[in-house]
Order: structure tokens, then C-alpha cells, then sequence
């Protein structure tokens, strides 16, 4: 059985979770699946963008750890270094756009997930919650490191120190998520990621690899290397394209070039 869907739409490609039977609780081959997915995301070079929704009522219950628990105890690697790790703790590193959908239950491997993607929109019913500390033990997806950055230290350490369990309105509040919808955000979701892919590529993992320096390498390097990106970046077809469609008054068709 697959645990994960895909689905290719224009430059657009959709990943779905499909455990629901389990809450979308990932066992190690759900999370194999999953890093093949990104892969196959990064290295096709007709796909500009990725979608991560949940088939069923929640997006995941988190790690499965009757399944996972033993190979993480005993030092196992849980994706080969050709892998592009989901939650980006390890491994390749993602260079174009994820924005995720979620619902219902998004638990610890589903919110460190979600902090290495870069939008988030939430149904109203989200329950969030990085509940490892009430298991004893800490997040290892990234959360300690990803949920300061994104939320701030304070509400960070509010969820990580007690295990409590927040809605989506608070996700809004501390800037885990970006926009919350009533129902299934899955049509919301996917209108932003089928406008990033809309942009031109290449400008796009830019921007991305250019906030990904700054918390990578700090503010000083991300700076010194904004205008000789720009500068690659005016050379391209798609700069001449943009440019063209501005002048021309109609909308731009870039090519990745």
C-alpha cells in the first residue's frame, strides 16, 4: 500500500497523506515515501512548487512510534543521504517553494514539517501540539531550533516545555501559520502555491535561498549576496520575459531559463 499521493498540475505538484485510517501517523515507510516524494519534487525540473495537503479528517497524529521509536533508539538513518529529508534536519536540501494544508490533528512530525516548508494555511479546526516532552524525550524533527525562529522564543517555549495542545487561531497568533480557513483549506492552499508557480523559478528558489542564508549564515552574508544574485538573475530569459510582459501590458510566461 502507498501512504503517499502525488499529483502533478502544471508546475504544480500535490503530495498528499494517506494513512487515514491511522490519523496520518507516519511509520518509517510513510516517511521513506514522503522523502521520495520531495525528491522527486526537487530533481524534476518541470515542477516549480509543491503542495502537502492530508486525505482524510487530519493532517497527521504524528510518528507512528511503535513503528519509528526502535529505529530512531537504535541509530538507524531514517532517509539515505540522496533523500531530501521532509523536515530538513539532514540531508539535500529543498530549494523550491512547499506550502502545506492542514486539519484536524498536526502533531510533532506534522508541525516540524511544517516549519521546514515555507506557507501554511490551517482549517479552524487545527489542534497543533509538539507533545514529545510528555513522552520524554525532545523534538528531533527541528522544532527547537525552527519553532523559536518562526514563533519567537517565548511562545516557542510555551509549547515545547508543557507538550499542551493549541487551535488554529493561536498557530495564527504566534505566525505558525499564515491564514486560517473555516473549512478544508486545501482550495485556499492550493490558490498560493498555484501562484508561486505562476512567478518565474528561478526568482523564486532565490528569494528562498536568500532568507534560507540569512538563518543559515546570518544577516551579513544574506546582504553581501543580494545584488550579485539580482545580477544573475536580470541575464535571464525569464528577467527579459517579465520585463517584456510589464511593457506589453499581458501576463508573463516564464521557462525556468
Amino acid at each position: 500500500m502507498q501512504y503517499i499521493t502525488t499529483e502533478t498540475r502544471g508546475h504544480l505538484f500535490l503530495i498528499g497523506l494517506n494513512r487515514p485510517e491511522k490519523m496520518n501517523a507516519f511509520n518509517q515507510q510513510m516517511l521513506q515515501e514522503l522523502a521520495q516524494a520531495y525528491t522527486q519534487l526537487e530533481d524534476r525540473a518541470d515542477l516549480w512548487g509543491g503542495l502537502v495537503f492530508a486525505h482524510g479528517d487530519n493532517f497527521t497524529a504524528g510518528l507512528d512510534l511503535a513503528d519509528v521509536g526502535p529505529a530512531v533508539k537504535d541509530g538507524s538513518a531514517l532517509f539515505t543521504e540522496d533523500l531530501v529529508d521532509p523536515a530538513q534536519t539532514m540531508g539535500r536540501t529543498r530549494t523550491k517553494p512547499l506550502v502545506f494544508a492542514v486539519k484536524g490533528y498536526c502533531l510533532t512530525i506534522g508541525i516540524e514539517t511544517l516549519l521546514a516548508a515555507d506557507v501554511a494555511v490551517a482549517a479552524k479546526n487545527t489542534r497543533f501540539g509538539q507533545i514529545e516532552i510528555k513522552r520524554g524525550f525532545i523534538p528531533f524533527g527541528g522544532a527547537t531550533v525552527r519553532m523559536v525562529q518562526r514563533c519567537g522564543y517565548g511562545n516557542a517555549m510555551r509549547y515545547l516545555l508543557t507538550g499542551d495542545l493549541f487551535d488554529a487561531t493561536e498557530a495564527l497568533r504566534i505566525g505558525l501559520v499564515q491564514e486560517m480557513t473555516i473549512g478544508d483549506p486545501f482550495e485556499h492552499a492550493l490558490a498560493i502555491a498555484e501562484t508561486i508557480v505562476q512567478q518565474a523559478p528561478l526568482a523564486v528558489q532565490a528569494t528562498l535561498a536568500s532568507a534560507h542564508q540569512l538563518l543559515t549564515e546570518g544577516q551579513a552574508a544574506a546582504l553581501a549576496n543580494l545584488l550579485p544574485v539580482a545580477r544573475d538573475l536580470m541575464a535571464t530569459e525569464d528577467a527579459a520575459e517579465g520585463m517584456a510582459s510589464f511593457v506589453e501590458r499581458r501576463p508573463a510566461v516564464f521557462k525556468g531559463k
